[in-house]
């Protein structure tokens, strides 16, 4: 068994302060808190399918990858579950944030206020065209598309718990009825 790492104290951290943590440690930088997340496997399970569903008509020139840093400023770096990028960029980490199109984020119990208002306006002020947020808690997947608006901010574009195409960045289809029936049979399974 391995012992978690012992981190340093801060009260508020930058990007210059990441280079004192172990190269192996997953983390968010989010407005100057450090954030280790420790994803389940349903969670790794739907952001596998937003990844494969992604890729199925990825054009050349761009790039999808699952828990990629996004480089913004001093105070933040966010890692989405899910980001489409410029293939250039594909062999650098982290990744600028300009050269992000679009970022995904799969909800867990303790990102869901994370997700749903502070990287709403992190990605939006950093100019990310869309953010989709993904929540797997609810009895049902549910998916939410926004889009980067002309007067600033994002706007909702698609909510639904249903099977859905979406044509931005190109076109996709999620299953999210498949997602939710086979998230409910490994749940039952693990009440047994």
């Amino acid at each position: 068994m391995t012992a978690a790492p012992i981190l340093p104290e801060r009260h508020e951290w930058t990007v210059d302060d990441l280079g004192d943590l172990p190269k192996d440690l997953p983390y968010e930088l989010i407005n100057g808190r450090l954030i280790v997340p420790s994803p389940t496997p349903l969670h790794q399970f739907v952001c596998a399918r937003v990844m494969f569903a992604l890729e199925l008509h990825c054009p050349d020139d761009f790039f999808v990858s699952m828990d990629q840093s996004l480089s913004i400023d001093r105070r933040n770096e966010p890692r989405p579950d899910v980001v489409v990028i410029r293939v250039e960029k594909a062999n650098r980490s982290p990744v600028p944030v300009q050269d992000a199109l679009l970022a995904v984020e799969v909800i867990s119990p303790d990102s869901t206020i994370r997700d749903r208002h502070e990287k709403v306006r992190l990605y939006a002020n950093a100019g990310v065209g869309a953010y989709w947020v993904i929540d797997p808690l609810r009895e049902k997947i549910t998916f939410t598309e926004l889009l980067l608006s002309p007067k600033g901010g994002y706007e909702p574009s698609v909510e639904t718990d249903g099977l859905v195409t979406i044509d931005r960045p190109w076109k996709v289809t999620l299953d999210l009825p498949a997602w939710t029936q086979r998230r409910q049979e490994v749940l039952a399974r693990t009440k047994k």
